[in-house]
């Protein structure tokens, strides 16, 4: 498994937001925690990515206990996070903000080769690359953040509601992308609001509730589930 999470438990102060998950990430799948507000997905990705310390429970990626480590000594072992919101930084450029995802980087030649790559995957950032990111579209500003992750090189890229806010026609963009980042060999781990855009593109999936995992199967089995259909999908 490229990812393995183990018994986690992560509180903020004496609230508990997660208590007790255990999952796992296949080389190469697409695989979506869904869930209502507060179920405890966010926490789940901040923790994979250091910005959380579980106070149980073991993470291991890519066959080593990452479990507690910094954000940044993650980061270097190719857990990259797209994270809620966005978070470009407004007042660099799209080609600034490329950079900055380079950051732990130090092959100049490889780094020159992804930025061309990421500018290829985005032509919409092309035209764009010496405008500063927070003239951006929502829409834009969610490829700016992909862009950003892919130029750190990741094994495992995690995408925290890239939907959100966007109009219909920019999010089918977006899964779009998403399918061909993971059709070049990236693993992707997701969280999602649209459910039944997420699970039918997901291998498998998770039913996060109140910071347990609820259900899981494959994106067609938690798609025909009709608890499923009932809570995430507006399904009567």
């Amino acid at each position: 498994m490229l990812l393995s999470v183990k018994d986690i438990h992560t509180s903020y102060g004496k609230i508990r937001a997660i208590k007790g998950i255990s999952f796992d990430v296949a080389e190469g799948e697409i695989v979506t925690l869904i869930g209502a507000n507060g179920a405890g997905k966010s926490t789940t990705l901040r923790t994979l990515s250091g910005l959380e310390s579980p106070h149980q429970g073991t993470i291991t990626f890519d066959g080593e206990d990452i479990t507690g480590k910094k954000p940044h000594d993650i980061t270097k072992k190719s857990l990259i996070q797209v994270p809620e919101g966005r978070r470009v930084f407004p007042q660099m450029t799209v080609a600034e903000n490329l950079d900055m995802g380079a950051f732990l980087r130090n092959d100049k030649d490889g780094i020159k080769e992804d930025y061309e790559r990421v500018l290829e995957f985005f032509p919409r950032l092309q035209e764009r690359k010496n405008q500063k990111a927070g003239t951006l579209s929502g829409g834009e500003q969610q490829m700016l953040a992909m862009g950003r992750a892919l130029m750190a090189k990741p094994k495992l890229l995690t995408l925290d509601e890239p939907s959100m806010g966007l109009a219909p026609v920019i999010i089918e963009v977006i899964f779009e992308i998403i399918l061909k980042l993971n059709a070049e060999g990236i693993t992707i781990l997701l969280i999602e609001q649209n459910a039944n855009l997420a699970l039918g593109i997901s291998d498998r999936g998770y039913v996060m509730e109140t910071g347990i995992i609820k259900l899981s199967g494959t994106g067609e089995e938690l798609l025909a589930n009709e608890e499923v259909r009932k809570a995430y999908l507006g399904e009567d």
